[in-house]
């Protein structure tokens, strides 16, 4: 039995969890989240379905008599039935991510993110489990009024760009996630995550850090998309996970959305040019228009030129403080591939 105990706005809180659930357990963020969960002492029950994520990135886990893994989909309402109704918490990460998979696989991403979500909440909703839903700062938009707020007015593209359905769906998410917990009183707690990176995240669906890192090592051109002015508020992977059960304990939290990321911005030049300067790299520095990049799906693509978060609610709620800055993000993260490699 698990007593977690945090130290709240009002007073301590004291919540007993014994088992979590967490959905997209082998991805990049949720192979980490699982991790931590472990560190507090939680058996953990993962479920993922490796469309966008590696065995590789659990195979330490596997080891764990306290982490049991399920290959399988969200969408099996037969299986998650089972795996919510034994757990007493579920982390509901999975999702279609980044923009290349979304625009390749428009479909798929709506219907896996809208009906994924459904069956968590429906499920949860039956058997009164405590939901944590990740959603993303894609919510906000084309919004240009630094930095984001929860409250803020949203400001989307047409949806003649399939880009931004990836948007409307995770809002979708969250207007059903809030209704269920008005009308049916179920316990939930949203998080907006701002561009989290870190080790095992790839550069296969257009994750920029690994892309760049990966293109610095191996001494070919970098490349940046546009003019490279756009700016970017990176948060490493162990802020973002800690943040999220440090959240999913406290009372107080539930019913709300967080941001959960860093405050400090860059631009994506200059971002480049730290990997380059980090790697000692002899590559130069290529700028690339959006249709050489992302070629015919770059008639559904639409860039945001600023994305910053307000971390002030979370700070509040739980004293949030990113632990890393962006020099100990790219470090740490160049490290990981260099380690790798001698594998």
């Amino acid at each position: 039995m698990l007593y977690k105990i945090l130290a709240d706005v009002s007073r301590p809180i004291k919540i007993k969890i014994k088992r979590a659930l967490v959905t997209g357990g082998a991805g990049f963020i949720g192979s980490h989240l699982c991790e931590e969960l472990l560190s507090r002492g939680f058996k953990v029950y993962a479920i993922d379905n490796f469309a966008t994520s590696r065995k590789s990135n659990i195979a330490r886990l596997l080891k764990n008599k306290y982490f049991r893994f399920y290959k399988g989909s969200i969408l099996d309402r037969t299986l998650m039935k089972r795996l919510i109704n034994q757990c007493d918490i579920v982390y509901h990460m999975a999702a279609a991510v980044g923009v290349k998979y979304i625009l390749d696989h428009p479909i798929t991403s709506i219907l896996t993110n809208l009906n994924g979500t459904e069956i968590v909440l429906e499920l949860a909703s039956r058997y009164k489990k405590k939901v944590i839903i990740a959603s993303t700062s894609e919510v906000y938009g084309k919004h240009v009024c630094l930095p984001f707020r929860e409250s803020d007015d949203r400001i989307l593209g047409p949806t003649s760009i399939s880009r931004w359905s990836y948007a409307e769906g995770k809002a979708i998410d969250e207007f059903i996630t809030l209704a269920y917990a008005n009308e049916k009183k179920l316990p939930v707690v949203i998080v907006r995550l701002f561009n989290t990176v870190g080790p095992r995240q790839t550069a296969t669906y257009g994750m920029v850090l690994p892309r760049i890192i990966q293109q610095a090592l191996n001494n070919k051109p970098i490349t940046v998309y546009g003019d490279g002015e756009q700016s970017r508020a990176f948060t490493y992977v162990l802020d973002v996970v800690g943040a999220i059960v440090d959240l999913s304990l406290t009372k107080k939290a539930e019913g709300q959305v967080f941001n959960i990321g860093n405050e400090q911005d860059i631009s994506i030049k200059e971002f480049a040019l730290k990997i380059k300067l980090k790697t000692h790299s002899k590559s130069p520095i290529k700028y690339i228009s959006y249709k050489k990049a992302y070629g015919k799906r770059s008639i559904n693509f639409e860039d945001m030129q600023f994305r910053k978060p307000d971390i002030s609610k979370i700070k509040q709620m739980i004293n949030y403080q990113p632990k890393y800055d962006i020099d100990a993000i790219i470090d740490k993260t160049i490290d990981c591939f260099l380690n790798k490699g001698k594998k």
